[in-house]
């Protein structure tokens, strides 16, 4: 038993097609403001959350497996 829970695919999905508009819309703004690796920063990890794990640890437990 999980304790975390999946999301669904079209959830996922609708999160994803969120963070290719915002950042679109964003681009041009982003180009000039000094700080617009925080905001992609920010949008990436959005992007790559499919459950309720903490991004860092679902990284985590997938990178284990290039080491051993």
């Amino acid at each position: 038993m999980s304790m975390y829970k999946r999301y669904p695919a079209h959830q996922v999905f609708l999160r994803r097609a969120f963070v290719i508009v915002a950042g679109v819309i964003a681009l041009p703004v982003m180009l000039l403001w000094k700080d617009r690796a925080r905001f992609y920063s920010y949008l990436h990890r959005v992007w790559t959350k499919t459950s309720d794990k903490p991004v860092w640890m679902d990284q985590a437990e997938q990178a284990a497996g290039d080491f051993y």
